[in-house]
């Protein structure tokens, strides 16, 4: 997996985190392992569906806009690197 370290891009600091994605999951949940999220999703990975409401349950988790939150890697699969900031 990557570093935890913040990122420099144009004057804003950013972190990157792994995270472990859960899509079509009974109950929305974060939780944390090992150094690790799991987002857990109530939307099916089709689409992107997943991939937009792991962004927006991470904002909401660590309390900023859902524009300062993306996916970088790990689009099609279940092991992503999220960039916040």
């Amino acid at each position: 997996m990557s570093s935890n370290k913040p990122v420099q891009t144009a004057g804003v600091t950013s972190r990157r985190i792994p995270i472990k994605a859960k899509p079509g999951a009974k109950i929305a949940k974060i939780t944390e392992k090992e150094g690790q999220f799991i987002v857990a999703v109530k939307e099916r990975a089709i689409d992107g569906k997943a991939n937009r409401a792991i962004e927006k349950a991470l904002a909401k988790h660590f309390g900023i806009a859902s524009s300062c939150v993306r996916v970088v890697t790990g689009h099609a699969t279940r092991e992503k690197i999220v960039e916040i900031g």
